[in-house]
Formats: C-alpha cells, sequence, structure tokens
C-alpha cells in the first residue's frame, strides 16, 4: 500500500496532487450528469481529453443549449494552452514516438507545475510520469463516481465541490512564487486575465494569459530561478 510518508518528495507532492485532484473529478462528473452526459459520454472526455478546463468548457456548453461545434470549439481553444508546455516538458520526455505520444497527453498544468518545480532533469521526468499517471488514475474515477452519484443532488453547486479546481491551481501556483520566474508569470498572467475576462469571449482569457509564461521563461534561461527568498536577481 501507497505510504506518502515513505515517498520522495517529489512523489510525495505529485500523489497529493492527484489525490486532491480526485474532487474535481468528482465536480466533474457530477456537472456532466447534470449536463445530460451519460456515464460512457462523460468517461470518454476524462480518458481521451484529461484537461479539466477543457472538460468544463465543452460541458458547460452543453448545459447552456449549445452545439456540439460550439462545445468542441471552445474546449479546443482552452486546451491550446497546453501547447505553451511543451518548452518546459519537452526536453524531458525521452522514448520513440508512442512513449512521447504518451507524455504529451500527459502535459496538463499539474504534471508541468511538478515538473518545473523540480531541481535536476531525472527527478523531473519522474514527477512529471508518476504525477500524471496517479492523476489519470484518480480523475477518471472521480468522473465514474461523480456521474454515479450526481443523480441524487438536484442542485450540484450546493455540494461546494467547485472550491476544489481553483483550489487545485493555487496549490501548483505556491511552489512557483518563491521564484523570480514564476513570480513574473503569475503577474503578469493576473494582469493579462483582468484586462482580458470583461472584454473578450469565454475561454480565451486563460489562452491569453498563458502567454505569460513566456517572460518567465525568458528570466529563467537567463539565470534568474533562484528562490527570492536566496536573494535571486543577478544571473548565475
Amino acid at each position: 500500500m501507497l505510504n506518502p510518508r515513505r515517498m520522495p518528495p517529489h512523489r510525495r507532492d505529485g500523489f497529493l496532487l492527484a489525490a486532491a485532484c480526485f474532487l474535481i473529478g468528482i465536480t466533474f462528473g457530477v456537472f456532466a450528469d447534470s449536463a445530460g452526459l451519460s456515464l460512457g459520454k462523460a468517461s470518454a472526455l476524462s480518458l481521451l481529453t484529461f484537461t479539466g478546463a477543457s472538460q468544463f468548457a465543452a460541458v458547460s456548453v452543453v448545459a447552456g443549449g449549445g452545439t456540439t461545434v460550439a462545445a468542441v470549439g471552445g474546449a479546443v481553444l482552452i486546451g491550446a494552452r497546453n501547447a505553451l508546455y511543451g518548452p518546459v516538458v519537452g526536453p524531458m520526455l525521452r522514448g520513440g514516438r508512442l512513449r512521447r505520444a504518451l507524455g504529451a497527453h500527459f502535459v496538463i498544468d499539474e504534471t508541468t507545475a511538478m515538473a518545473s518545480t523540480q531541481d535536476g532533469v531525472d527527478v523531473a521526468r519522474d514527477a512529471f510520469w508518476f504525477t500524471g499517471l496517479w492523476l489519470f488514475v484518480f480523475w477518471n474515477v472521480g468522473t465514474v463516481l461523480g456521474v454515479v452519484v450526481g443523480g441524487a443532488f438536484d442542485d450540484p453547486g450546493a455540494l461546494g465541490l467547485d472550491a476544489a479546481f481553483p483550489a487545485a491551481f493555487l496549490a501548483m501556483l505556491a511552489p512557483h512564487l518563491r521564484t523570480r520566474p514564476g513570480l513574473v508569470a503569475a503577474i503578469g498572467g493576473g494582469a493579462i486575465a483582468l484586462v482580458a475576462v470583461p472584454t473578450t469571449a469565454a475561454g480565451v482569457p486563460m489562452l491569453l494569459a498563458a502567454l505569460a509564461i513566456l517572460p518567465g521563461l525568458w528570466i529563467q534561461r537567463r539565470g534568474g530561478s533562484r528562490t527570492r527568498d536566496d536573494g535571486a536577481g543577478s544571473a548565475s
């Protein structure tokens, strides 16, 4: 039986993050059920899409009476931000095309966050795969459970499970705020979102805010990835 206390720190953190996302998976299942999706359709979204923001966006469109094209388009638009994680995760993935294709399926916010906070490529790679595999399991089990129990509630929002989604993002963001690149990306993304939310369509603000990772990557390459507590600011 897994014991997080005996795991290396990166595996412990990845497992706990994946376990926390179990609640988000349940939330998705509950709302998918309330939107009229069957267990098979909800599970297919979790298995094949495996990116929570896109899945929630698609279900929201369906729940609002939107077309399939609108649902897929919104989901693709939001999911496109994951392409920006390529420069961070790409160097960590080894193996042939099949292994790299499987790795691409796991390139999401949580795995990228866990991998990018590690010291050393080998540890980062292990954090990526370990977090991704466990999150995939928790997310899909949570989806099934959410759909199964969702029918028992007239108002899924009364459960308060929607708070799990932003809480998980805050947990991922916290370690990055201790570094200059992470702080710059967070401030930049927040500023972009503040401007974009009232002026652009749903889903676009998240995509635009993801662009804030670019100045963060530039600072990191310049040698500014040391923690602020260590006096980061000069290139090493």
